[in-house]
């Protein structure tokens, strides 16, 4: 494979890509900073196919990074790899308002050829090429100039490895014929909804205080106004207020700007400064959440009453159970909530839906529905149908 110095002129990329545009698929990974920013800083970009691979400095003087945003997001023909590419896909979400398409996910794609939940790319390397990757490269500060041949040279491999590793796993994935099963999880990572950020849905990611209409919408006012500051400031949310600060003034709002110094988590300056003066109206211009707003209230106990809890724990059972039968990544097909949900009679679940039905759901629903048992048989926990274990015994009964 040809490995190319670092490109630092759009026309060194421009012709890199004409020719990576004639691909099946392309390896690409990315280096970026976010410590200290509300937006990502793409500082290097990395791509390979089966040839040629090279490192591109976004970061360089009058580099147009155009070709290759138009190869990742307007050429449908070549596929794009990545190995957990959320935070990729994000950045190019960030320059373009577009993902890269079609899209593929080797992180996701072992879930669905193995038990491995989120793989990382060196244990992912190891079990394919049985390489141990140099990882003294992988805290480098990448916005600093000049990178060193080490760190090119390592930022590299995380592609021209990928570009290999990628149709070994396709082949497996076409052997076991599973491949239907990620259409919707790579659907879900080339939805652009998934990474532009909606200030007015913000505070969902913040943990509710209770259900009370008037904290709710003070909360969904101060975490849209939060959001608003980090992204002028361009720094973090939580260096302007922690989510637990947010959610305590929400609930306990101050009634003048003083108070303010007395917030745990807030410093004393915010008592007399421009911010905490914005917070204030904020606060004091805040309407109560709308009923339609309101987060669904999770049916608990109904129909399982208080033996709920000990249902979800038999399903989280079988889908170990099931997972180890088929080797599959439990978390591919279900999470622990849907478990806790199914157990207390919600049935608009995901699991009960299609594949993940046919694979796993079927079972479960009968399981919480008393016609699944657990069996050991030969030292191995197995599972029974109801229906199965009668029909066996009056057999041998009736062999008797």
């Amino acid at each position: 494979m040809k490995i190319h110095d670092l490109i630092t002129t759009t026309e060194a990329l421009a012709e890199l890509c004409e020719r990576l545009a004639k691909s099946e698929f392309v390896a690409v990974d990315t280096e970026f900073m976010r410590e200290n920013t509300y937006w990502p800083e793409l500082c290097l970009v990395q791509i390979a196919n089966t040839e040629e691979a090279a490192a591109i400095d976004p970061l360089a003087s009058g580099i147009d990074l155009t070709p290759l945003l138009d190869l990742m997001c307007d050429n449908d023909e070549v596929l794009k790899i990545f190995h957990a590419g959320g935070q990729d896909v994000e950045i190019i979400v960030n320059l373009t308002g577009k993902t890269p398409f079609p899209i593929f996910d080797t992180q996701i794609a072992m879930m669905a050829i193995s038990q491995s939940e989120q793989i990382g790319y060196a244990n992912l390397v190891e079990t394919w090429l049985n390489l141990t990757i140099d990882k003294g490269a992988r805290f480098t500060d990448w916005s600093r100039r000049p990178l060193t041949d080490r760190q090119i040279e390592y930022a590299i491999g995380d592609v021209t490895h990928l570009s290999k590793i990628f149709p070994k796993i396709l082949k497996k994935l076409i052997k076991t014929q599973r491949g239907a099963w990620l259409d919707a999880e790579m659907e879900k990572l080339a939805d652009p909804s998934n990474y532009l950020i909606d200030p007015d849905a913000a505070w969902k990611r913040i943990r509710s205080p209770g259900r009370n209409p008037q904290v709710l919408g003070r909360l969904k006012a101060l975490a849209a106004w939060r959001e608003g500051e980090a992204q002028h400031k361009n720094i973090p949310r939580g260096r302007i207020m922690r989510d637990e600060t947010l959610a305590d003034i929400a609930s306990h709002p101050p009634k003048k700007q003083a108070d303010l110094a007395k917030v745990r988590g807030l410093s004393a300056a915010w008592k007399d400064n421009d911010i905490g003066k914005r917070m204030l109206k904020v606060i004091a211009d805040a309407e109560p959440l709308p009923k339609e707003e309101m987060p669904e209230k999770m049916k608990r106990g109904a129909p399982l009453g208080r033996e709920g809890a000990l249902v979800a724990d038999l399903l989280k059972l079988l889908l170990k159970i099931r997972a180890r039968e088929i080797d599959v990544a439990a978390r591919l097909l279900t999470r622990a909530e849907e478990m806790e949900a199914l157990a207390a009679g919600v049935r608009d679940l995901n699991v009960l839906k299609g594949w993940r039905y046919e694979v796993f759901g079927k079972d479960a629903l009968d399981l919480v529905e008393g016609k699944l048992a657990f069996a050991v048989e030969k030292g191995k926990l197995k599972m029974t149908h109801i229906d199965e274990m009668r029909s066996a015994m009056e057999d041998r009964l009736a062999a008797e």
